[in-house]
């Protein structure tokens, strides 16, 4: 039957060395079992040293890559990677609302895992005020759901209190990630606050490694591709977890500094 194969899209910047972004998401999904799409936003020059340029994509490229995908695909699930500016953000909020894509899962890419702003101040506001609203599901790392909730996370009681801060701004799920920059770690916590009010803490074991670009594309990628199978969204969300600690732990040598996880590990997982 056309279109009956489970559907995902990526919504997103291409990254060249293959590590993250768009790249990381379709590794994902393919190692997820979904047919993934993309709509690209930007394209990014770099390696594992960091990234050199980058080239953002003109609106009405970005509003014909949707119209397209939506005229002859049916896509079940979809998520969001950096956005650029705020420009983008309404363009995409536009197209994604205009569309039948399913479910949503919003990774902010704010800031980095160690703190360092990626999105200028004024495209953060509009990705509050007008991304955040649509989410399914929203993948904050710890200092996004610092910024996003605007309080400064010291405990787990802390981390519950700004995932319900988010949830309050729209986000029906909220899974707020741990920090990894705490001395002797061995594990990294995540809480995951549900739309029904149920929630829960994942553990997995911390990993001393610098191979890990994608991983919070990774993450939401597979929530979207899960969601895009049709399973729920506590088993969805409970499979990405593993799905990434697993790439993390086994880490694949590309590159001379900071390389990718390896989803080909992950593949392998019974899950």
């Amino acid at each position: 039957m056309v279109n009956s194969f489970p559907q995902a899209l990526t919504i997103a910047g291409s990254d060249s060395d293959g590590s993250a972004g768009m790249q990381a998401d379709l590794h994902t999904f393919f190692a997820r079992h979904v047919h993934g799409a993309s709509v690209i936003t930007a394209c990014v020059a770099g390696n594992s040293y960091g990234i050199h340029a980058s080239v953002p994509m003109p609106t009405d490229f970005i509003d014909q890559e949707f119209k397209d995908l939506a005229d002859d695909y049916h896509i079940k699930a979809a998520k969001t990677g950096m956005l650029a500016d705020s420009e983008l953000i309404h363009n995409v909020v536009k197209n994604y609302q205009a569309a039948d894509f399913g479910p949503l899962v919003v990774d902010p890419v704010i800031m980095t895992k160690h703190g360092n702003q990626l999105l200028e101040e004024s495209a953060f506001n509009t990705l509050r005020t007008d991304l955040l609203p649509l989410a399914t599901v929203l993948t904050p790392n710890f200092y996004e759901a610092q910024k996003i909730a605007e309080m400064t996370i010291n405990n787990d009681a802390d981390m519950e209190e700004a995932a319900r801060k988010m949830q309050k701004m729209g986000a029906k799920n909220v899974i707020a990630k741990g920090s990894h920059a705490k001395e002797n770690q061995t594990h990294v916590k995540d809480f995951v606050l549900l739309e029904s009010g149920e929630n829960f803490w994942l553990s997995e074991p911390y990993h001393e490694t610098d191979r890990v670009n994608g991983t919070g594309d990774s993450l939401s990628a597979c929530i979207t591709a899960e969601l895009a199978k049709g399973t729920p969204m506590k088993d969805a969300i409970m499979i990405a977890k593993q799905f990434v600690n697993t790439a993390i732990g086994n880490p694949v040598e590309v590159g001379h500094k900071f390389g990718p996880i390896n989803h080909w590990a992950a593949m392998e997982q019974n899950l």
